[in-house]
């Protein structure tokens, strides 16, 4: 294993690609500790401190604590995020952008900007209602030196630049990088803040009564959920595929026995960071108002409520088979079978390939979608009896973990192709996710 780590930086082109991801991800971390301007940056940090277990515990979680810090990057990349769910969902209602999705590589750009406009709004619009809590005291107290329209402007413009800034750092990444650049910066935030959260958590069980033995199990849960998650992620159901023979003069070509391989988990991390995102859009919101419907609408929106956990799994059901649909397309595959001169055993070319694939596929996503609930639920509601950060949450591990996965396959691709021993050295090849 050691061995072939070393043989990363014996190839030029990956030793450019994973160096200039590490920078890149540098870059980001330095920038979550740059406050934004006339903000008391000490006063937003005490009270995140007492919103652990909240809707805002995980904000911060996925916007790697810039948002304690009050950084310039705050908003974190959650509204890139969010206005790419909202380009894919309306990729499938509007025929102009429906089309535009499937024009190769010119309909992706086009896309991509809709995206970073959206993005930009959102960012907009988020900065605005922070800007506005801050001078109402909603940390309890005032956090702005100097309140008014110019604070109000300024912060707009620092936090929505900090959020296109993050956004052109993961697409640097996914460029010239190694992995994706979007889940990393996710993944890197999250594992940046682990250590700290493994200090205070030993430190509290240290002072309490007997407290290494309430930890326990929660240590154990997290070793089985690492466990079946890289257990599960790797899994593939293999569908046979025969490819047909020719004969081109004496000699005989193809025959050759082959499988379609379709994964347990088809979208990835995808749908737990859809989820997440969707529910902190309208807490974090009401987050700002004292009305006491929208308090009670807020309390129903946290992590440790019922209601909250209940929408939580179907949207993660939802985007499970939404982002499947959208990106694997069975009636192309049959076509390109038939197209090939292969063939399942058993189905005939075309549409009944097509309907036979599908099928399969519908079902094996239930499944993943089962497991990726229970991944982000049942872990949760357990470390909420212990007060655990959600940095050990069933989210948290399975980005990390999902994330690791991606990138460790496509640095063996890599290696692989210039001859190189992978990870596993020459007892096989490791299966990642995609």
């Amino acid at each position: 294993m050691i061995g072939a780590f070393g043989n990363i930086f014996k190839i030029p082109e990956l030793k450019r690609r994973v160096l200039f991801s590490f920078i890149m991800l540098a870059i980001y971390r330095v920038g979550c500790v740059v406050p934004t301007p006339g903000v008391n940056g000490k006063m937003i940090a005490d009270w995140f401190a007492s919103k652990q277990g909240t809707i805002l515990g995980m904000f911060s979680m996925f916007s790697g604590g810039a948002m304690e810090h009050g950084s310039i990057f705050s908003l974190g990349i959650m509204p890139y995020v969010s206005s790419s769910i909202i380009l894919q969902l309306l990729t499938v209602v509007i025929p102009y952008l429906e089309r535009l999705s499937k024009e190769g590589e010119v309909g992706r750009r086009k896309i991509t900007q809709y995206t970073r406009y959206g993005t930009v709004i959102l960012s907009a619009f988020q900065s605005y209602m922070i800007a506005y809590a801050l001078e109402n005291g909603l940390l309890g107290g005032n956090a702005v030196m100097v309140p008014g329209l110019k604070f109000r402007l300024m912060t707009m413009a620092t936090l929505t630049s900090g959020t296109a800034f993050i956004m052109w750092l993961g697409e640097q990444i996914g460029e010239r990088g190694i992995g994706n650049g979007i889940s990393l910066i996710i993944f890197s935030g999250i594992i940046a803040r682990m250590p700290a959260a493994i200090v205070k958590l030993g430190y509290t069980a240290w002072q309490e009564t007997r407290g290494i033995f309430k930890m326990l199990p929660v240590l154990v849960a997290m070793v089985v959920v690492i466990w079946f998650i890289i257990l599960v992620e790797r899994a593939q159901r293999k569908i046979p595929i025969q490819h047909a023979k020719r004969v081109v003069g004496r000699k005989i070509y193809g025959g050759a026995s082959t499988y379609l391989p379709l994964r347990i988990n088809t979208s990835g991390v995808i749908p737990p960071i859809f989820a997440s995102s969707v529910l902190m859009f309208p807490s974090t919101i009401t987050q700002f108002f004292d009305n006491p419907i929208l308090v009670k609408f807020n309390e129903w929106l946290q992590p440790t409520a019922v209601l909250y956990n209940v929408l939580y799994v179907g949207l993660i059901v939802f985007f499970c088979y939404f982002y499947t649909a959208v990106t694997f397309n069975p009636v192309d595959v049959a076509e390109n079978l038939k197209k090939s001169g292969a063939y399942i055993p058993g189905r005939r070319p075309g549409k009944p390939t097509a309907d036979y694939i599908d099928r399969i596929l519908t079902r094996i996503t239930l499944g993943g979608a089962i497991y990726v609930s229970m991944i982000c639920v049942l872990p949760t509601i357990l470390i909420a009896q212990f007060q655990v950060p959600f940095y050990f949450g069933g989210t948290s591990l399975l980005i990390v973990v999902g994330v690791a996965l991606d990138t460790i396959q496509q640095v063996e691709a890599h290696m692989l192709t210039r001859h190189y021993e992978g990870f596993l050295g020459a007892k096989g090849k490791f299966k990642g996710r995609r």
